[in-house]
C-alpha cells in the first residue's frame, strides 16, 4: 500500500501536484471564512448533560428565551469630570441607551472575501440596565450581540457599536468603557495582532533558514512550506466541512492548534524524505524520479508509523466527557491522516519533479562530511553511557519537580492583559464586588403543576445566598412572563475566573441553593465560576481515564513495532520523564515566574499527548536503527554509536523545526493557547535533543542486547569490531522503522 502510493506520486508527479494545489487553495479560502460558523467558546456547549450549569442554561433557554449564540459584555457609563451621576445624568444614560438599543448596527465590509462566503452579522443590540456604583460615579449597562465572539463579522459589529456608543455618550458629556466577553477578546486580539503576525513570519523564516542551512538549498527551504501549506488547507477544509455537515462545534483554538501541528510534523516528514533522497543520489548516477520513488518507499514506513502513533494517541480524546477534548482529538487525528497522504504522494511528486535541482545551488551535497559534535556524543555513549544516562535523567527529574504545587486554571480568558477592557474591569472592581462585571445566576423552575413562582416563595433562597460568605450582593428575583421560572443574579467578592470563585460556587453556593430551593421547584447555578467548576470536574475525570489509555496504546504500538518488551518499557519511562519535565518547566514559568493563577486546564492532557506521540516518533527512529546495527553484528556500544551518528541529524533538525512551529502559538491572544505553544515547543526540544539522542541511546548502550529482551538477536556476530568510520550528519543508509506492508 505504501509503496503503491509513493510510486503513484512519482509516476504521475504533475497530476498529483495540480490536484493538491487546487484542493489546497480552494479549501484554504473556504475554511478561513467558514470556520467561525462552527466554533464556540462557551464551555456549557462542551459539557455533558446532567451538570448543574448545563441544567441552569437549559432553563434559561426554555423559560427566558436565552439564545445560545448570544454574546454579552458590560458597558460602563460615567461623567467625564469624574463626579457622581446626577438624576439628569441618569435620565440621559437611559435615553441614550434606549436609542442605541433601537439602532441597527451594520457589519463593516470585508475586502477581498467572496460575498457568498460572508454571513451578514448586522443586527440591533439588546441593552439592559445593570448596577450603579455605590458612590454613584458610574452606571453599568449589559449589551448582547448575536453570534460567536470569534466571528470577524461579529467583531466588526462590536467595534461599530463601541464607536457609536462612545460618540453618542460623548455628546451628552459622558465617557464609556467596555469589558467582559467579546470586549476582552477584541482588545486582546488588537493588542497582539501585530505581534502575532511578526512572530508567525519570524517562525516561517526560521523554518526556511534551518531547512536551507541543513541542505544548503533554496528549494529545500521553500518547498516543504509550500507542500505543508497545501496539505493543511485540505485538512482544515475537511475538518470544518465535516463540522458544518454534522453540526459539531469546535473550540476557537482548534484550527490554530491543527495548523501548527500539521506545520511541524509535515516539515518533519519532508526532512526525512530529503535526507533519504539525498542519500539515494549520492555517488550514484541514476534517474532522479527513480531515486525519489526509492527514497519515498523506504521512508514511507517510518512516516506511516509516526503518523499513526499521533493518530492513535489523539483518537483517545474521542472518549472524553468534555466536548472540547472530544472534538479536538478526532480533528487532529483526521488532519494528521491528510498530512500522511500528502507525505506519501505530494512530497514524493515534488522530489521527482525537482530532482537534483532540489539541492541547488549547493555544490557539496554529494559529499559526506564528518560532524565533530556527533563524534563527541558517540564517543561519550561508547565510553561513559552510565554518566550520560544519569546526567540526563537528573536534569529531567529536576525540571519535573516543578509540578509540585501545580494548579490548574479554568478561567476562559486566563487572566486579563493590559488593555482598555482590563482597565474598565479594574474601575468597576474598585466600587463593586470583583464579580460585578460577570454576574452568576441561579435559575429556578417550577416542576409539574406547581403554583406560579412569586418573590415571596423565593425569599428564603435569596436570603440564604445573601448570607453565604463570598457572595457580595444578590439582586432581586426576575420572573419570566408566566412566572414558571425565575432568575436570581448574584455577585461574588472574588474574580469570577479565579480558583477561589470556583471553590465558592462548587461548595457553599450550591449547598445553599440545594438546601433552600422552594418546594415544587428545581434550582441550578450557572455563570463563569459555575461553568468553570463543572469543567474542572469533567476534565479531572477525563484525565484519569485518558492518560492511562493513551499511554497503554502507545506502549502497545511500541511493542508491535520494536518486537521487544524491555525496550518499549524503557522508552515509555523515558518519555514519561520527559513529559513530567516539560510540565514542570511550564508550571515554573507560567505559575511561579509569571504569576498566573495556574497552568491552563487543557495543558496537561494536550501536552501529554503531544510529547508522548511526537517523542515516540523520534524514539522509534533511533531505537529501530540501534536494533538494526546490533542485528548486523556490531557490539552493543558500537552499534548504538553508529545508530546515533546516522539518525541524530534528522531527529535534531525535525525537533527544532517542530518546536519552531509551536512557538507561533505562544504569541496568540488566547492565554491557554499561548501556554500550549510555548510549553509544547520546549517539550519537543527535550524529546529530540535529550531523550531521543542522549537518554535512550545511553540506556541501550548500558543494557546491550538486553534492551531487546526477550527476542534473540539475528545476524552473525563480529568477533572484531569494524574499523571506525567518520560519517556526516546528513549521511543516512539505514532501513527505516516498521516493516509495513507494501
Amino acid at each position: 500500500m505504501i509503496r503503491a502510493l509513493t510510486a503513484f506520486g512519482t509516476r504521475h508527479a504533475w497530476k498529483v501536484i495540480i490536484v493538491w494545489t487546487v484542493l489546497g487553495l480552494t479549501l484554504t479560502v473556504a475554511s478561513q471564512e467558514l470556520v467561525h460558523r462552527v466554533t464556540d467558546s462557551r464551555f456549557t456547549d462542551f459539557l455533558p448533560r446532567g451538570y448543574d450549569s448545563v441544567s441552569a442554561w437549559n432553563i434559561a433557554k426554555e423559560k427566558f428565551a436565552a439564545r445560545g449564540d448570544s454574546e454579552t459584555f458590560t458597558m460602563l457609563v460615567a461623567r467625564t469630570d469624574g463626579a457622581a451621576l446626577t438624576t439628569q445624568d441618569r435620565q440621559r444614560v437611559t435615553e441614550t441607551a434606549t436609542a442605541l438599543g433601537r439602532r441597527r448596527v451594520t457589519m463593516p465590509e470585508r475586502d477581498g472575501v467572496p460575498a457568498f462566503l460572508v454571513q451578514d452579522r448586522s443586527q440591533t443590540p439588546r441593552i439592559t440596565p445593570g448596577e450603579t456604583a455605590p458612590d454613584g460615579k458610574f452606571r453599568l449597562l449589559t449589551v448582547s450581540l448575536t453570534g460567536s465572539p470569534d466571528d470577524p463579522g461579529v467583531r466588526g459589529v462590536y467595534r461599530s457599536f463601541r464607536d457609536a456608543a462612545r460618540a453618542e455618550f460623548a455628546g451628552v458629556g459622558m465617557r464609556t468603557g467596555f469589558t467582559g466577553g467579546i470586549a476582552d477578546r477584541v482588545d486582546a486580539s488588537d493588542a497582539q495582532k501585530t505581534t502575532g503576525i511578526v512572530a508567525a513570519a519570524v517562525a516561517m523564516c526560521l523554518i526556511m533558514l534551518l531547512s536551507g542551512w541543513v541542505f544548503r538549498s533554496v528549494l529545500a527551504a521553500v518547498l516543504p512550506l509550500v507542500a505543508v501549506s497545501l496539505a493543511s488547507g485540505v485538512a482544515g477544509g475537511l475538518v470544518i466541512g465535516t463540522a458544518l455537515l454534522t453540526g459539531t462545534r469546535l473550540d476557537p483554538s482548534t484550527p490554530s492548534v491543527i495548523g501548527v501541528v500539521l506545520l511541524g510534523i509535515g516539515i518533519d516528514y519532508f526532512l526525512f524524505l530529503l535526507f533519504r533522497f539525498r542519500e539515494q543520489l549520492r555517488g550514484r548516477e541514476r534517474d532522479a524520479r527513480t531515486a525519489a520513488a526509492d527514497a519515498a518507499s523506504r521512508v514511507g514506513t517510518a512516516i506511516t508509523s509516526a503518523a499513526l502513533t499521533i493518530v492513535v494517541a489523539f483518537a483517545t480524546l474521542g472518549t472524553a466527557a468534555f466536548g472540547q477534548f472530544r472534538v479536538l482529538g478526532p480533528a487532529i487525528a483526521v488532519s494528521v491522516l491528510v498530512m500522511l497522504a500528502a507525505s506519501l504522494t505530494l512530497m514524493p511528486a515534488l522530489l521527482a519533479v525537482c530532482g537534483r535541482r532540489m539541492f541547488w545551488p549547493s555544490r557539496t551535497w554529494r559529499q559526506d562530511r564528518p560532524s565533530a559534535a556527533l563524534d563527541r556524543l558517540t564517543s561519550g555513549l561508547t565510553r561513559r553511557p552510565a554518566l550520560l544516562a544519569a546526567a540526563s535523567a537528573v536534569c529531567l527529574a529536576a525540571l519535573a519537580a516543578g509540578t509540585l504545587g501545580m494548579r490548574l486554571d479554568y478561567g476562559q480568558g486566563g487572566g486579563r492583559t493590559h488593555t482598555a477592557s482590563a482597565a474598565t474591569a479594574a474601575e468597576i472592581a474598585r466600587s463593586l464586588p470583583l464579580g460585578a462585571a460577570e454576574p452568576q445566576n441561579v435559575y429556578v423552575a417550577a416542576t409539574g403543576t406547581a403554583q406560579p413562582l412569586t418573590t415571596a416563595r423565593l425569599a428564603g433562597l435569596t436570603t440564604a445566598l445573601t448570607g453565604t460568605a463570598g457572595v457580595g450582593q444578590v439582586a432581586a428575583p426576575v420572573l419570566n412572563h408566566d412566572r414558571s421560572a425565575a432568575r436570581i443574579d448574584f455577585f461574588l467578592t472574588s474574580d469570577a475566573g479565579s480558583a477561589k470563585a470556583r471553590a465558592l460556587v462548587l461548595g457553599p453556593v450550591r449547598t445553599a441553593v440545594a438546601r433552600h430551593t422552594p418546594p415544587g421547584t428545581r434550582a441550578h447555578v450557572t455563570g463563569t465560576a459555575a461553568v468553570a467548576a463543572d469543567v474542572s470536574t469533567a476534565v479531572d475525570r477525563d484525565m484519569r481515564r485518558i492518560l492511562p489509555l493513551a499511554a497503554a496504546l502507545v506502549a502497545l504500538i511500541l511493542l508491535v513495532l520494536l518486537r521487544s518488551v524491555a525496550g518499549p518499557l524503557l522508552l515509555m519511562g523515558a518519555i514519561g520523564l520527559g513529559f513530567a519535565a516539560t510540565l514542570g518547566s511550564g508550571t515554573l514559568v507560567f505559575q511561579h515566574l509569571l504569576g498566573r493563577p495556574g497552568v491552563s486546564f487543557t495543558l496537561p492532557l494536550v501536552l501529554f499527548l503531544f510529547v508522548v506521540a511526537l517523542g515516540t516518533d523520534y524514539n522509534i527512529l533511533v531505537g529501530d536503527r540501534i536494533r538494526e546495527e546490533m542485528n548486523g553484528g556490531l557490539p552493543a556500544r558500537a552499534g548504538v554509536a553508529k545508530a546515533v551518528r546516522r539518525t541524530a541529524p534528522a531527529v535534531v533538525a525535525a525537533g527544532v523545526v517542530l518546536a519552531g512551529s509551536f512557538v507561533t502559538l505562544a504569541v496568540t491572544p488566547e492565554p491557554s493557547t499561548q501556554q500550549i505553544g510555548a510549553v509544547t515547543a520546549f517539550g519537543v526540544l527535550l524529546s529530540s535533543l535529550v531523550v531521543s539522542v542522549v537518554l535512550v541511546p545511553a540506556l541501550a548502550a548500558l543494557l546491550g542486547r538486553g534492551f531487546w529482551w526477550p527476542l534473540r538477536r539475528r545476524g552473525t556476530h563480529r568477533t572484531t569490531p569494524p574499523a571506525p568510520t567518520h560519517e556526516g550528519a546528513g549521511h543516512r543508509t539505514e532501513r527505516w522503522p516498521v516493516k509495513a506492508p507494501s
